[in-house]
């Protein structure tokens, strides 16, 4: 059975990238999205086991002692997480799996996990960021301007990742994420297709 494919998927906060990442798996199969632990309190509308693993500070630096984490970040205060044992037995029964992590995060995978393709999502100007974060209605103007300000330190790390895509146009860009997903199982050489190369060619 061929292995799945890491997809890590990098942006600032309110660059789309959680709806972006939502629409995609409704629209394509074999696909799923990691879901990350973290100390950060639940937001209106999330849910404990859907969006965040939500544990105490406690509880994750447990889980880190033990060497549970592929990869780990503090971010505003807070900690975030991937699970290395579900991402390893996700990939080893065939399917895919995204990554929603910050550029620290990616680092970390890219160093252990070499095989993965970052994909960085963009927003089309700082404006628009600064209009999508304050339109959530979840932050005062004071966390706004220190998350423009992190936006603008994280995009620098851009050109680290495989692929861009900018979310001017949400089609588009979800279009652009998916033809990625889609072509990266096409490069060479193509896991699980030993038998059919074989036999074609014999």
């Amino acid at each position: 059975m061929a292995t799945g494919i890491l997809f890590i998927i990098s942006a600032p906060s309110g660059a789309g990238k959680t709806s972006l990442v939502g629409e995609l798996l409704k629209r394509m199969e074999n696909i799923k999205a990691s879901i990350s632990h973290t100390t950060r309190d639940c937001r209106p509308g999330e849910e404990d086991g859907i969006n965040y693993h939500f544990v105490s500070r406690e509880k994750f630096i447990g889980m880190l002692e033990q060497s549970a984490f592929l990869e780990h970040a503090e971010v505003f205060g807070n900690f975030y997480g991937t699970s290395q044992q579900w991402v390893e037995e996700t990939l080893a029964s065939g399917q895919d799996v995204i990554l929603e992590i910050d550029w620290q995060g990616a680092a970390q995978v890219r160093q252990l996990l070499p095989d993965s393709t970052s994909i960085f999502i963009l927003p089309p100007s700082k404006q628009a960021l600064r209009e999508r974060l304050d339109n959530r209605g979840q932050d005062d103007s004071a966390v706004i301007e220190k998350r423009i300000a992190a936006a603008t330190e994280e995009m620098s790390h851009y050109i680290e990742a495989d692929f861009m895509v900018v979310n001017d146009d949400f089609e588009v860009a979800l279009n652009q994420l998916m033809a990625i997903v889609s072509a990266q199982h096409c490069r060479l050489p193509v896991a699980g297709q030993e038998d059919f190369l074989t036999d074609l060619l014999s």
